[in-house]
């Protein structure tokens, strides 16, 4: 302790410079700094109130696309762009989800009960779902222009631009993915829960 009051010098209040208190003013700011964490709870569940939201009303549009389908005999074209759109919804919902679940996990509980697959151990693994994510909405982006006849002069520009952006993602993917036996669980690494 001594020497870390030394290096600060001048800069260390008059209150710190025993080291009892230096030792209590260290302890109480770790304890409000491991609190900070909890401040992501907020934005984990307003993520997950948007995926349910947008899930919900993407389920209710492709029931009305459906029943519109059946009751009027709508083209099949306005039937695909239609059912696209819900989609695109839903797929929007599960980015949201993932990001919800992957804050909560990360910040909060690791020991959330999720699927294998949507389980998050630290960033990458976020980042890795939601680039899964975002490529299959742009997909769906995409080929709703595709089958849209109102929409076929931006086909060439959707194309290039989705192409660029999966190119994109893909390299940023690849270029920062670290060597997963390199990764260490919050066990292993000795991180201890709160």
């Amino acid at each position: 302790f001594c020497h870390k009051l030394t290096v600060l010098g001048n800069f260390t209040p008059s209150v710190l410079r025993t080291p009892f208190a230096h030792l209590l003013y260290h302890l109480a700011m770790n304890r409000i700094l491991a609190a900070t964490r909890y401040a992501v709870v907020v934005p984990a569940i307003a993520s997950i109130l948007g995926a349910l939201l947008l899930m919900v009303q993407g389920s209710i549009e492709m029931i009305q696309v459906i029943i519109d389908a059946i009751l009027n005999s709508t083209k099949l074209k306005l039937t695909i762009v239609d059912v696209l759109t819900a989609v695109d919804a839903i797929l929007l919902g599960t980015v949201l989800l993932v990001i919800g679940y992957g804050l909560y996990e990360l910040f909060i509980n690791e020991d959330l009960k999720v699927p294998v697959w949507l389980q998050v151990h630290d960033l990458d693994d976020l980042k890795s779902k939601l680039i899964g994510v975002v490529v299959a909405l742009i997909a769906v982006i995409f080929v709703g222009v595709f089958v849209d006849i109102n929409r076929s002069k931006d086909v060439l520009a959707f194309g290039v631009g989705a192409g660029a952006l999966v190119t994109g993602l893909a390299i940023f993917a690849f270029a920062t993915k670290k060597d997963p036996s390199m990764k260490l669980s919050r066990k292993e690494a000795g991180i201890k829960k709160p």
